[in-house]
């Protein structure tokens, strides 16, 4: 999941070195904390957090086939 989140991330931004995700496994749940360059947060909220929202839909999406939840933290 780290790498589709990844390869999603980083053709967003204009900095693709600068990404990084993290995972944080817990019972049923995936905790993921996605950190970019300043100058791409903006992009990867997208305007009224449409960017951000549909990344956690298709997170969640396949977070459900193997029976997790996944949470998608951004940081700056």
């Amino acid at each position: 999941m780290i790498e589709f989140l990844e390869f999603i991330v980083r053709h967003i931004v204009d900095r693709p070195e600068a990404v990084a995700i993290d995972c944080i496994p817990k019972e049923d749940r995936l905790i993921f904390t996605l950190k970019v360059d300043k100058a791409d947060i903006g992009k990867v909220i997208g305007r009224n957090g449409r960017t951000a929202l549909a990344m956690r839909v298709l997170l969640a999406a396949v977070a459900a086939r193997e029976g997790k939840r996944a949470i998608l933290d951004i940081v700056e």
